[in-house]
């Protein structure tokens, strides 16, 4: 069903998760699906893809599109007027469908994701980042995907496994030296802090977002117990995690 509700004065951006077909769609405006953690598949006018942390889509303003997710996720999406992209990114884009993430448009995408799930995002704070994310998605040559991102959607989709740097390579096909290298080069980090950094974003969501025990939400993020959690969070980030949950979920809904 189309929607009918007016182009957006603003950009608009929202933390979002997918379950099962939600039906067709159009709007006036155009739509950026950033995925940040699992994948789902989108067909735009009968071009199908699949998303995830190394693929975006861009729905261009009028076009016809299905969102379809068969596992979890969670994906940020942008609405923004088709009028506020640069005629010469949009055109990028609209041809494109389906956009490789270059690592300066991943690195802004996981900034904001932390901005929106500490409920941080301010106005003047999306009018600044949006242009920012248009020129890294339309403007940036993309490197060619490596084998690094399909692991770490791999990883992200389990966070439970007892994941080490080995693991990551195996998975990868890669020699541990070789995933560490290509970790600093697009990342700028480590396996192993990069890990650190997705677990804690999960059991944050967890925390803020679901009434699930914490003790279950420390072992499926890939905790060995609660303890371990406390200490993570408490080294990291200098709280408990019921003292987290406490300070977010007057204002956050929860999900299931």
């Amino acid at each position: 069903m189309a929607s009918m509700a007016a182009i957006p004065a603003h950009p608009d951006l929202s933390l979002r998760s997918y379950d099962g077909d939600t039906g067709t769609d159009r709007h006036d405006w155009a739509q950026l699906v950033l995925p940040v953690r699992g994948s789902l598949t989108l067909d735009i006018a009968g071009r199908e893809g699949r998303l995830d942390v190394a693929r975006a889509a861009y729905v261009h303003p009028g076009a016809w599109h299905t969102t379809i997710g068969d596992r979890p996720n969670h994906s940020l999406v942008l609405d923004v007027a088709g009028a506020d992209i640069p005629d010469g990114i949009a055109d990028r884009l609209a041809s494109q469908g389906f956009v490789p993430m270059a690592p300066a448009a991943t690195a802004l995408v996981d900034y904001m994701r932390l901005m929106v799930e500490d409920r941080a995002q301010g106005e003047a704070q999306l009018v600044r980042w949006v242009p920012l994310l248009l020129d890294a998605l339309g403007r940036e040559r993309p490197r060619p995907l490596s084998r690094l991102q399909a692991t770490l959607a791999s990883v992200e989709d389990s966070l439970a496994h007892p994941w080490t740097a080995a693991l990551m390579a195996r998975r990868a096909n890669l020699s541990t030296s070789r995933l560490h290298e290509l970790f600093r080069a697009e990342l700028g980090t480590s396996p192993r802090a990069w890990l650190a950094e997705r677990r804690l974003a999960r059991v944050r969501e967890w925390l803020a977002r679901s009434d699930r025990p914490i003790a279950a939400i420390a072992t499926d993020a890939g905790y060995a117990d609660q303890s371990a959690l406390t200490r993570a969070m408490r080294d990291a980030m200098d709280i408990t995690p019921a003292a987290y949950r406490r300070q977010q979920r007057e204002t956050t809904p929860t999900i299931p």
